[in-house]
Parts: C-alpha cells; sequence; structure tokens
C-alpha cells in the first residue's frame, strides 16, 4: 500500500506498532493462548468459502418454508460482503503483517485492508441479533465467537488493528443495508425455488 499522504502514513505506522504490541502484550496471557489455540479453527469457521458452501447446503437440505426468508436474505448478505471486501482490497492493497505459508489455510489472499473475516463476523452477529433476533440463549455464543475471530485475525497475525475494526465496521453496515433491502417471504420463496428446482408453493 503506498500512500504520499503524511498523515495517512503516520496513522498506518501507528497501526503497525499497535499491532505489534497488542500481540506481544496478549502473548502470555491464559485467554488469549486458549485463543490461540483454538484459532485455526476460528479461521475456517468464519472463511468465506465455507461459509458458502455451508449456507447452500443448508438451503438444500433444510427445506423449511419457515426458515426461507432468512437463507435467502443471509445468502444475500454473504455475496455482498465478498463482493465490498474484494473491492476494497483491490483497491487499498495492504499487504498482510506476515504471509501465510500455512497449507491448511483455505485461500488468504495478500492483502490485508478491511479483514473479511471481521466484516463476516459482524454481519453475522448484527444479522442474528436485529434482523433475525436469535434467543438470547443462542445470540450469546454467536457474539463470543465473533468477537473471538475478530481477536484471532491479529492473534494469528493476519491483520492489523486498522483492519480489523474497519472489518467490523464494514460488517455492520451491510447488515444495515440487507436490513433495508430485506427480501420478501414470496420472493425468498420464488428464489430457493429456482435454486433447488423444485417448486415451492408461497403460501399455505
Amino acid at each position: 500500500m503506498k500512500t504520499s499522504s503524511p498523515a495517512l502514513k503516520y496513522l498506518l505506522e501507528k497501526d503497525v506498532q499497535v499491532s505489534k504490541r497488542f500481540v506481544v502484550a496478549v502473548s502470555n496471557l491464559t485467554f488469549f493462548k486458549s485463543l490461540r489455540i483454538h484459532s485455526k479453527f476460528l479461521e475456517i469457521s468464519c472463511d468465506g468459502i465455507a461459509w458458502f458452501a455451508c449456507w447452500i447446503a443448508f438451503i438444500w437440505l433444510l427445506s423449511s418454508k419457515s426458515l426461507y426468508q432468512m437463507q435467502v436474505n443471509m445468502l444475500f448478505g454473504l455475496i455482498l460482503d465478498v463482493v465490498v471486501v474484494s473491492v476494497l482490497k483491490a483497491l487499498v492493497r495492504r499487504r498482510r503483517p506476515v504471509a501465510s505459508k500455512d497449507m491448511l489455510t483455505i485461500g488468504p489472499d495478500k492483502f490485508s485492508f478491511p479483514s473479511g473475516h471481521a466484516s463476516r463476523a459482524f454481519l453475522v452477529l448484527l444479522f442474528f441479533a436485529k434482523l433475525y433476533p436469535l434467543h438470547i440463549v443462542f445470540l450469546l455464543p454467536v457474539t463470543a465467537w465473533a468477537v473471538s475471530v475478530a481477536i484471532s485475525r491479529l492473534i494469528l497475525q493476519r491483520h492489523y488493528v486498522l483492519d480489523i475494526c474497519a472489518g467490523a465496521v464494514i460488517g455492520v453496515l451491510e447488515a444495515l443495508v440487507i436490513g433495508l433491502l430485506w427480501v420478501s417471504e414470496e420472493t425468498a420463496f420464488s428464489i430457493v425455488g429456482f435454486v433447488t428446482e423444485e417448486t415451492v408453493d408461497s403460501m399455505e
């Protein structure tokens, strides 16, 4: 990422310093050690490819009319997230703190800003907190997961603090957009019927 602005250059340098200090500061804390152990699982659990594959399978296998509207709107949210994050990464082109050499990692690109994992995690969190509210018993684990995913990106040195914050804000904004463009139940039935190549009655 190249910049001629002194202010932006200063901000990015501070971001790098704060990110490094965070990793060093939490390296000996019990909670963060535990989080690091599970960081690979957290990384995969919020991967874009994994989410798309699992969500399509979810729509295909769990054919429930009561879920169609939620499933379709979340699918559109995931598509929006991929498009927004991909465009921003292509424009900003900020390099990751450490290049990933882990062959088990599912396709990390080389650009860091914004964090797609953070945007996806907070999109999912806001979706199930505001757009399709879950019971508090289920929402608490989703909240813990979203926050853990964001922190794990720093611990794994996949991103800087600014990348995570920007990703979280983007995820929240994406959820707001999906709320404004919320697909109706009838339209959701039609889309599911098209995708699954089955006839779905809109109403009974």
